[in-house]
């Protein structure tokens, strides 16, 4: 017969333990059923596209299905507060421009229902990619200096197109820069901006390369700069935003990917383990190459590293470019 103290020290020992196993269980059966990528995109977008490249990337990893759900508005905002409050399982997995979603987030917006750096495990990076200034392809202007001098001009009767955190202030830094007054235009899709581009509704806009590929491969929109100081592979010829003339204009937007807050260890491992291997995998760089990116592979340190740093720079960002905060 067991004496008290002996039922005690066995009933101790036998719940320490069953954390741990169950932990190891649940890591070694996972995944057991689909897994659902959070995208922050419309359905159809350039942007869409990578999200749901990666996807089938991570479903050919595990064998399993990786079923895409669109959240998009907001800037974001209502994909990342769906995370957020997801159950912490690693059934919930969010592919998306960590540099202008969570980072920005705090410079960008008043009031906001989740903690961009705690309310999530970090899993790792993934790729780069630097936007670029676009203009109607049968427009006038053939440089970005042609825009400015036609700008000036038009003063605050002329517009700008956003659609996307880095765009936005991509386009007011050079808006400020400039000593423009252009005028911006919000839009919810990329494909309703480029309408209103091509028909002269707006003037330019600051987009990924990957939401306008198509386009700028038949002429449709011509590319005068990048948002970074280099140029981009996909474009060789287009000028980086320096040689352009816009001063104190270095935006990259760096991808990641995360899951809820309090997603076990052994998952979140798991997860950076699959896709580090995708990152690095040939096919998926010459994949990232040709629609103007660049693998960008890391780890769960490196991506609130690049958050801390980037959430400082957003703050400048903002200042610069005299972004009132949205909401």
């Amino acid at each position: 017969m067991l004496t008290r103290r002996q039922f005690v020290n066995t009933a101790a020992a036998t719940s320490a333990m069953t954390p741990t196993f169950s932990t190891d269980l649940f890591a070694q059966a996972y995944p057991d059923r689909e897994i659902h990528s959070i995208g922050m995109f419309p359905a159809g977008s350039g942007a869409d596209v990578m999200v749901r490249y990666m996807s089938n990337k991570l479903a050919e990893m595990t064998g399993k299905t990786v079923v895409v759900e669109n959240k998009a508005g907001a800037f974001g905002n209502i994909a990342t507060s769906y995370v957020a409050r997801s159950k912490p399982d690693g059934y919930t997995i969010y592919i998306a421009p960590g540099s202008s979603v969570l980072a920005a987030a705090p410079s960008l917006f008043k009031t906001m229902n989740y903690d961009p750096i705690n309310d999530f495990e970090h899993i790792t990076t993934l790729f780069k990619v630097s936007f670029i200034q676009i203009v109607a392809g049968k427009g006038p202007y053939k440089t970005t200096a042609d825009l400015t001098k036609a700008l000036k001009e038009k003063g605050d009767k002329a517009t700008y197109g956003s659609v996307a955190n880095t765009g936005l202030v991509a386009s007011e830094i050079y808006k400020q820069g400039a000593g423009l007054k252009t005028v911006e235009a919000k839009y919810k899709e990329v494909q309703a901006m480029l309408v209103d581009l091509l028909s002269g509704q707006i003037e330019f806009c600051h987009i990924d390369p990957t939401s306008v590929i198509a386009q700028l491969q038949d002429g449709t929109v011509r590319a005068l700069s990048t948002s970074s100081v280099s140029r981009v592979k996909l474009l060789p010829d287009v000028p980086g935003s320096l040689e352009a003339g816009i001063p104190d204009l270095d935006l990259i937007a760096w991808w990641s990917v995360h899951v809820p807050k309090g997603t076990s260890q052994p998952v979140l491992d798991q997860l950076e383990a699959w896709f580090n291997k995708i990152a690095v995998d040939p096919d998926v760089g010459k994949w990232l190459v040709n629609i103007g990116c660049d693998p960008f592979p890391g780890n769960a340190a490196l991506v609130k590293e690049l958050l801390v740093k980037d959430t400082k720079a957003w703050a400048d960002y903002v200042k610069l470019a005299n972004i009132p905060p949205f909401g």
